[in-house]
């Protein structure tokens, strides 16, 4: 047997390289610096080629029989793994679906809020599926709905495309947006609200001091008020 111990628990982090003498194994394949395989060697022959021509020899198939290991610079292979996981990571980003809802008599303020949530989505690299649900006797209009999504599509044209035209399915009209190319996609606000905020008042501004005309003494009556509607009353004796 080229592996006398039994494997790690599966359970273990896929991403844990055994290198030079943390293998565990007899016989390794060798796979040289330029990419070519050297045959099965010993692990001692293996870690002696490794140390005379100055790199690790590193795992990089644990489950293969015997295992396969590379000799090459470990610092090396951890950049090249890690470029290779924030690649598998744009795809998987890709692969995402989140959905927006939307509703005929949709209010201005929550239709931008909407369109600020899928505007995160498409800039993540996600894909937004919309949905906008008729209720009762919405269905006698549906080209309200209609003009609701076209004016949610104009919002987002910047960062996704429609994949397929609005259409409508029983009582809803269903549509799927996938992101734009990032070359041809529109800046994402940084840290923007899809709606105004309000504008944030200057630490130097002075609150401008509101000056109110001043108060005639003598107009206002003896023991009453200065707007009283009983002031000209008359009262006969």
């Amino acid at each position: 047997m080229s592996r006398p111990f039994p494997s790690r628990s599966s359970s273990s982090s896929a991403s844990f390289v055994r290198v030079n003498g943390k293998i565990r194994a007899r016989e390794v394949r060798v796979i040289g610096i330029d990419g070519k395989q050297l045959g099965i060697l010993s692990l001692g022959d293996a870690l002696t080629m490794a140390r005379a021509s100055g790199v690790d020899l590193v795992e990089i198939a644990a489950t293969a029989n015997p295992p396969v290991c590379r000799l090459v610079d470990y610092g090396k292979f951890r950049y090249e793994q890690a470029k290779r996981d924030k690649e598998s990571k744009k795809h998987q980003h890709a692969n995402k679906v989140k959905e927006v809802q939307l509703s005929p008599k949709i209010d201005p303020h929550d239709l931008a809020t909407k369109v600020g949530h899928a505007i995160d989505f498409l800039s993540e690299d996600m894909k937004v599926k919309v949905t906008l649900k008729f209720r009762g006797r919405e269905m006698a209009h549906t080209e309200f709905g209609f003009q609701v999504v076209q004016k949610f599509l104009g919002e987002i044209s910047g960062f996704g495309h429609p994949d397929f035209q609005p259409k409508l399915n029983g009582r809803a009209i269903n549509l799927m947006i996938s992101p734009l190319p990032r070359n041809k996609r529109a800046k994402q606000p940084h840290g923007e609200s899809s709606v105004a905020a309000p504008a944030k008042i200057e630490a130097n501004h002075q609150p401008v001091p509101v000056v109110r005309p001043a108060r005639n003494a003598e107009a206002r009556p003896e023991g009453g008020f200065a707007n009283s509607p009983f002031a000209q009353l008359e009262i006969k004796q």
